[in-house]
């Protein structure tokens, strides 16, 4: 019996090429999210979803299945410690679960954890809509980006996504240069990121705003928020203007690679477009090879 039988609503997320039933949203394909990674994050996922998407009653919404489950092994720690347990049985029973539930393509709710993201696809046979893809293409489309003087981007994220190289590679493709904070501006981003997890939301902010002060005056011009905790440390302060928010990000392409379902079928007739990497073409797969022996770590 699979995760949708077990819990009664195998019918109502049938796949749109079963031709036993028709999907409920024909218009809509489904997004599973790998969350818990924290909990309080994958709510920051979800409610962006929400804003992204352009509605005007229930129906015309993002259908999510959202595997929360906090349990997952510590991902920093591992990418650092590979005695440690490891994340990916448990994400690669998550992402089982998601397709059984229905879901047309994965997310997943933590930056780091894109460690695993081959994991994630081999487990799921699905696309995975790659975070550090979403937040280089919203950081190439700020109107700033055009400018002829070459751009600072500092990248805040935590110590494991750093040392993966799950922006430097990928920025490095698309012609980005990331600076990467010392040491001590790295903890004190560390100390934010673990405050958000313990609830303590106006601790992180005194960890992390006296950083971002020092690093605007310091001539960066535009801050890449490369943990999902950061975003809600930042929204809503005087730094949100010249921060890229990864989770929004990740959201927008959520929404778009959902509702390109109702686009294609009112073109039908036309061959599908190649989309974006991490947006709207469920055949794409945005991995690139494992990296699970760090063979290009970030210095």
């Amino acid at each position: 019996m699979n995760f949708a039988t077990l819990f009664g609503y195998d019918d109502c997320m049938k796949t749109s090429n079963d031709p036993s039933l028709p999907p409920l949203l024909p218009t809509h394909r489904r997004i599973g999210i790998i969350g818990g990674m924290g909990p309080a994050a994958t709510v920051d996922l979800m409610q962006k979803i929400i804003d992204a998407t352009p509605a005007t009653r229930d129906q015309d919404h993002v259908p999510m299945v959202v595997w929360n489950v906090p349990q997952i092994p510590e991902r920093v720690e591992h990418i650092h410690d590979a005695t440690s347990p490891s994340p990916a049985p448990a994400m690669r029973a998550a992402a089982k679960a998601l397709a059984e539930a229905g879901a047309e393509a994965i997310a997943i709710a933590c930056n780091t954890a894109h460690f695993w993201a081959a994991d994630v696809e081999d487990a799921s046979g699905l696309p995975l809509l790659h975070i550090a893809d979403a937040a280089l293409a919203a950081l190439a489309h700020r109107p700033s980006h055009a400018t002829a003087q070459p751009r600072r981007i500092l990248l805040l994220a935590t110590t494991g996504t750093r040392e993966a190289g799950i922006y430097s590679q990928r920025a490095a493709i698309a012609g980005v240069a990331l600076e990467l904070p010392d040491q001590p501006t790295q903890a004190r981003i560390s100390q934010a990121i673990a405050a958000v997890k313990a609830g303590r939301v106006e601790a992180a902010r005194a960890s992390l705003f006296p950083v971002l002060t020092e690093a605007l005056a310091g001539g960066v011009d535009a801050l890449l928020l490369a943990c999902t905790e950061l975003p809600i440390v930042v929204g809503g302060s005087k730094f949100e203007a010249q921060s890229v928010d990864a989770t929004a990000a990740l959201a927008e392409a959520i929404v778009e690679f959902s509702l390109a379902a109702s686009t294609e079928a009112a073109n039908d007739t036309s061959p599908r477009k190649p989309a974006r990497p991490g947006t709207s073409n469920p055949s794409a797969r945005t991995t690139q090879p494992r990296n699970h022996h760090l063979g290009d770590q970030v210095a």
